[in-house]
């Protein structure tokens, strides 16, 4: 059940991220990666800033989001350069 409801996470969170950052869309697969990656990237970041999320679903998909969309900024400016 956890499995599943990372994945619903991360979908959601990475079709966030798409809408937030101009020039991304990734279709399910995608945003699911791209989602569980900025999970991953807040969970590293977040914490050390002292940004905190509570342990609910919407505290996750909060989080995850702000991580993919740091992710995709960082891909947007490495495909600039």
């Amino acid at each position: 059940m956890g499995i599943l409801i990372m994945l619903v996470i991360g979908a959601i969170a990475g079709w966030l991220a798409g809408q937030l950052v101009e020039g991304f869309g990734f279709g399910l697969i995608g945003n699911i990666a791209v989602g569980i990656v900025g999970a991953v990237i807040a969970g590293f970041i977040l914490p050390r800033v002292g940004f905190g999320m509570g342990g609910s679903i919407l505290g996750s998909v909060v989080h995850a989001t702000i991580g993919a969309v740091i992710l995709l900024f960082i891909i947007k400016l490495v495909k600039k350069a």
